[in-house]
């Protein structure tokens, strides 16, 4: 199943990477400011999310859980800044990867390009957008927080969200392509996603879903990446002390890579007729 994927990205490394590099252009033409609506449009919704929750919440701080006699106090607005910089990405590779097919359907029905790469670099676009947003948080970081060792588990976190979510297009953007219908699903449950993602709130409090809620949160791969960013920055704690989530996570990753592959080599033959 990965072979015939494999295949298609063999010799096409350089052209993946300008092409991520006109995408990511072709996005922001005609734009005064160019790419830094990557910046300017989160930092907008950064904003209005932590205005409205800082005015009904009945403090400034949240209280954080570890277990049931480990918890402390953080700054609202820190915890909700480095939570929700995954989800953007997460966001937008959803979002974005479901429609990558039928956006681009002229390398499919016109050229004759490795379809499996046009989700790649896409994906990649977006990777340059969120190392943009990585930028700004982490100089936020440096100055709130402070460095530490533990800010390195990034370049574990990132990698694995970035293929996570390349493999869950594997599925989604070949179905969107042949039904609308599928694509408008995706769009209508996202909101879903967020709210039941701890990105607003902290996740390993046992008075918010409780015992049984608590084991969908773990099987939830969205949350494991908000809370591993706040792991590397905010928490300073390893991602080997979770060792439920991060099996439960693999398992997941694993799994979204053989549906996806077997998906696409499923759907791929039929999708030029298809667009």
């Amino acid at each position: 199943m990965f072979s015939s994927i494999w295949k298609e990205h063999k010799g096409f490394g350089k052209q993946i990477f300008l092409l991520a590099k006109n995408e990511l252009i072709k996005t922001y033409k005609g734009a005064i400011i160019g790419p830094f609506w990557a910046v300017v449009k989160p930092a907008f919704t950064i904003f209005v999310y932590w205005f409205a929750f800082n005015t009904i919440r009945s403090g400034k701080e949240i209280k954080v859980y570890f277990g049931p006699h480990e918890s402390f106090k953080v700054a609202f607005f820190t915890f909700m800044f480095i939570g929700i910089i995954p989800w953007f990405f997460i966001q937008d590779s959803i979002l974005q990867g479901t429609k990558t097919l039928r956006s681009n359907r002229q390398f499919i029905t016109k050229v004759k390009f490795p379809v499996s790469t046009i989700l790649t670099y896409t994906g990649i676009s977006r990777l340059y957008v969120h190392m943009m947003l990585m930028s700004v948080m982490y100089v936020f970081v440096l100055i709130a927080i402070g460095p530490s060792w533990y800010n390195l588990q990034f370049f574990f976190y990132c990698p694995l969200m970035f293929f996570f979510f390349l493999f869950l297009s594997w599925s989604t953007a070949p179905m969107a392509a042949f039904s609308k219908d599928f694509e408008s699903l995706v769009v209508s449950v996202m909101a879903g996603i967020f709210w039941l993602s701890g990105i607003m709130y902290d996740s390993y409090n046992p008075k918010v879903f409780g015992e049984v809620g608590k084991y969908f949160m773990l099987a939830n791969p969205v949350n494991f990446f908000v809370n591993g960013y706040r792991n590397a920055f905010l928490y300073h704690r390893g991602f080997w002390v979770y060792k439920t989530e991060l099996v439960i996570f693999l398992a997941e990753f694993a799994v979204i890579a053989v549906i996806g592959a077997f998906n696409y080599n499923r759907l791929r033959k039929a999708l030029p007729d298809v667009l």
